[in-house]
């Protein structure tokens, strides 16, 4: 019976209660077993020492998460969300995405997750994207976490990720600040909102599945067909990854 794939979380660092924390929403673990089929591990913020995990793993999600990615790692000027930032999962994300890239493991960043993946190789963000002129405010607003995570605007979608979630355009939920300024060197856009907001990348020349997405799949994964075809997808590059290095049959 062949081996079910296992696939890497990054944590964040968080103080709760005043005493530290590793944790993730427990909606990105769901996805990943419900839709993807494959087993998820948290990877804990400890910095470069964890690219030892990538031996162990056959794939790495790059979860959403409150914090921001701080400019001084893509010489972004004086932070402007100075309250908002987790060093330690920066210290770990950016290095963990750039070697699975480089092994060809198969990689889905999602949020957070794309912002970092623009970092890692080499690109810019908008710290505040709803302060510049034109754009729409991305945040998730107030309310019920139903209310946050539900659909908020359409976007339109090109190339393989058109391909894998079948359609042209699809209506999303929006919970973020940050956004890609400046696409790193490789990068294809691969679907953007009305006010040209990027919402989703492909990395051009990997050697495996390698796209970020802006908005949040997770939520609700199993009542969306672009969400669960997203999350099929992964998974399979992960079984085929997984096979290409004799861990399944």
């Amino acid at each position: 019976m062949p081996a079910t794939p296992i696939v890497g979380i990054p944590a964040c660092a968080k103080l709760v209660d005043g005493m530290p924390r590793h944790d993730t929403p427990a909606r990105y673990a769901a996805a990943l077993f419900g839709a993807a089929r494959v087993l998820p591990i948290m990877i804990p913020p400890m910095g470069e020492a964890q690219l030892g995990v990538l031996d162990r793993i056959d794939g790495l999600l790059v979860p959403g998460s409150p914090s921001n990615v701080h400019p001084s790692r893509y010489d972004g000027g004086e932070s402007l969300t100075p309250d908002s930032h987790d060093p330690e999962r920066d210290a770990t994300s950016l290095p963990l995405i750039r070697a699975a890239i480089a092994r060809g493991m198969p990689v889905l960043a999602i949020c957070r997750g794309i912002q970092e993946l623009n970092v890692a190789l080499g690109g810019t963000l908008h710290q505040t994207v709803h302060a510049l002129p034109g754009r729409m405010d991305h945040r998730g607003g107030p309310g019920p976490q139903e209310r946050r995570y539900g659909p908020k605007h359409p976007i339109t979608l090109t190339g393989q990720l058109a391909r894998i979630v079948g359609a042209a355009e699809i209506v999303v939920n929006s919970l973020h600040g940050q956004a890609i300024d400046q696409p790193a060197p490789g990068l294809v856009i691969e679907a953007v909102a009305s006010d040209g907001t990027i919402e989703a990348v492909r990395v051009e020349h990997a050697a495996g599945f390698a796209f970020g997405v802006q908005w949040h799949p997770e939520w609700g994964y199993a009542e969306d067909p672009a969400s669960t075809a997203l999350f099929a997808a992964f998974g399979q590059a992960c079984r085929a990854y997984a096979a290409r290095l004799g861990k399944a049959a």
